[in-house]
């Protein structure tokens, strides 16, 4: 391959602030949930590049064509791969795509195509453009890309602060992450944090039914979270018995934070399965361990600090951060703002949570105006 920029490359990166930079030397753009893809195109030739230096090429063979069809002979292009059903982002289906067997690779891709989305350019025929700054890299993309045709899509820009509002509360909806802010006048730079991703930021107060082992052996690595769904009558399930559905963890602990959570959370351990709403999912995973399929039985308090959860008695609130939900689970790690002694634990339901209004993906793709 023939390029000024060549695999592997380790794409740009951004840092998380909170809330949307009130700054005048910023471009903002709809931040995508899927995979980060750079694309390099030598002629007929294309690769499929990751963030993590594992080429994509093989997973989306219905890709390849539109690139060529769309791209200049020769181009390196940053982006994202995306898989949309029914006019919104799928990122479940999308991590689906990633299969060993190539007969299954290629159902999916006639099942559930996908798209890319470009957003900066890094080289096109022999120029490099990494240099440059991104307003002028943008105004590279848009010349090359201005007519693509789907899947091939040009991500929307603006430097207006109201239309960038609008398009994080909005956008949600279709399942999009929130913005991305891109400072205008700088270089491309390999695996640095020097753009800004705005998030969605909500609490909700969840059951803490379980743990796991940090995983060095000392303290506690994450906290299992719980929320209640409602019995046909539309009544709560209170009694440890009823519809507890497993919705994420909470996690990123400090050291000391992990010790003192031992101790709290013992005393809840004692008596914890025989009532537990997961004690089937316990004890399949406690008879693998037997069998020596795991390491360790999940509901022993024990020596060994196994890896495995560890049921608690269904007693304690925490209050936790989260962005989005995916399939009525915590799209990414929770972080534990405060125990909730408060709460009952049959008030932590799903009716909390802060769902988006749906928004159809053809909105996000239009172009603005």
């Amino acid at each position: 391959m023939d390029l000024p920029v060549t695999p592997p490359i380790r794409p740009m990166l951004a840092k998380a602030v909170e809330g949307i930079p009130d700054r005048d030397d910023l471009l903002f753009e709809p931040k995508w949930d899927g995979f980060r893809c750079i694309v390099f195109r030598d002629g007929d030739e294309i690769i499929l590049g990751s963030r993590n230096d594992k080429p994509l090429t093989r997973y989306f063979p219905e890709m390849l064509e539109p690139i060529r069809a769309n791209t200049p002979e020769r181009c390196v292009l940053d982006g994202e791969l995306i898989v949309a059903i029914d006019n919104r982002l799928e990122f479940d289906q999308l991590q689906q795509r990633i299969h060993p067997a190539e007969s299954r690779v290629n159902m999916l891709a006639e099942k559930t195509p996908a798209s890319f989305i470009a957003f900066d350019a890094l080289a096109i025929g022999d120029d490099d453009l990494r240099a440059l700054p991104f307003r002028e890299r943008r105004a590279r993309l848009e010349e090359v890309l201005g007519d693509a045709e789907p899947p091939i899509h040009l991500t929307k820009v603006t430097d207006d602060h109201e239309i960038a509002h609008r398009w994080f509360v909005d956008f949600e909806g279709a399942g999009l992450d929130g913005l991305i802010a891109k400072p205008v006048d700088d270089p491309y730079v390999e695996n640095k944090r020097t753009q800004l991703k705005v998030k969605h930021v909500r609490t909700a107060d969840a059951v803490v039914a379980g743990f796991r082992w940090h995983k060095d052996g000392e303290g506690v690595g994450s906290l299992l979270l719980g929320l209640y769904d409602a019995d046909d009558d539309g009544d709560r399930q209170a009694d440890g018995g009823g519809n507890l559905h497993h919705v994420g963890v909470a996690a990123s602990f400090t050291r000391k934070r992990r010790s003192e959570l031992v101790d709290e959370l013992k005393p809840l351990t004692e008596g914890a399965l025989e009532a537990h709403p997961w004690r089937s999912w316990a004890e399949a995973e406690a008879h693998a361990a037997a069998e020596g399929r795991m390491p360790g039985a999940p509901h022993r308090w024990s020596a060994q600090k196994d890896h495995t959860w560890v049921p608690l008695r269904i007693e304690r609130v925490v209050e936790v951060k989260y962005g989005s939900t995916l399939n009525n689970r915590f799209r990414e790690v929770t972080k534990v703002l405060r125990w909730r002694p408060d709460k009952e634990p049959s008030q932590c339901t799903f009716e909390q949570l802060d769902e988006p209004v749906p928004t159809g993906l053809d909105a996000v793709l239009a172009p603005e105006g």
